[in-house]
């Protein structure tokens, strides 16, 4: 069976219309802020390595940088609107940051959501 090219918008739009009830907003919350502070805890460690091996005033700015980068790529990744959850959740699973079962609680079509962007993003990963 042959998809339409209008198929994947129709997926987008329909997961970026997902109704979340409340305990499946408060799943999300705790799996994002998790992920977040796993997130974070990485960062700091590498920015602690870094700064110990301060040996001029250059190397301050390369931590600087690597700060700065580190927080924009999280500021653009950890975008809590539930528009953008699927995406994130499926992301995360696919690079071993977050594990399905830290969303149960979530709808079925919701996961089945996630475990396919996961899925999607590993192929393409791959090639």
């Amino acid at each position: 069976m042959s998809s339409s090219p209008h198929t994947g918008t129709r997926d987008y739009e329909a997961m970026r219309n997902l109704d979340w009830s409340p305990a499946e907003k408060a799943v999300a919350r705790k799996a994002f802020n998790q992920a977040l502070h796993s997130e974070l805890e990485g960062v700091m460690v590498e920015a602690k390595k870094r700064a110990e091996r301060i040996q001029q005033p250059s190397d301050l700015w390369d931590l600087e940088r690597y700060l700065t980068e580190r927080r924009t790529q999280t500021d653009r990744q950890f975008d809590y609107r539930y528009s953008l959850l699927i995406s994130l959740f499926g992301n995360l699973i696919q690079r071993a940051k977050l594990n399905v079962s830290e969303l149960q609680g979530l709808s079925e079509d919701k996961l089945d959501a996630i475990r396919r962007y996961a899925s999607f993003e590993f192929s393409i990963g791959s090639q």
